[in-house]
């Protein structure tokens, strides 16, 4: 099972921070790390790698990068939803994985897209541009 951990305002962390808290769960992801820092935000994840192996590192960006997310479960229906995605414009990056259904549903569906997943999972997804956090 992989984590994320995270957090925001007054920043001010080199990474130290946010690779101490991302130690502590490493037991929930001990095959791969990743990490985004900006001014306004720290995401961390720790994968334990299941589905898309090659592809579902973390944390993921859209297109322009204007969206980051990091994402802990399973989208038991995110063939579905990338098959209706792609229909509505959307390319995607990766073969098979659910974490970019969850930028491109948000991109599509804005959070209208919760009721329309099915699984286990948690997620956070950061806007760039506006600043704005969603989980």
């Amino acid at each position: 099972m992989c984590g994320f951990v995270g957090f925001t305002n007054n920043i001010g962390d080199d990474g130290t921070v946010l690779t101490a808290a991302m130690n502590k769960i490493i037991h929930r992801g001990p095959d791969a790390y990743g990490k985004f820092i900006d001014e306004n935000i720290c995401l961390g994840f720790r994968r334990l790698s299941i589905v898309d192996l090659p592809d579902g590192n973390q944390p993921m960006f859209n297109e322009d990068e204007s969206l980051v997310v990091v994402f802990n479960g399973e989208i038991y229906n995110h063939l579905e939803l990338r098959k209706a995605l792609i229909a509505a414009g959307h390319t995607f990056k990766t073969n098979h994985s659910d974490t970019e259904v969850l930028l491109h549903g948000y991109e599509e569906y804005g959070e209208s897209l919760v009721p329309m997943l099915r699984g286990m999972f948690a997620f956070v997804i950061y806007n760039r541009n506006d600043n704005t956090l969603f989980g």
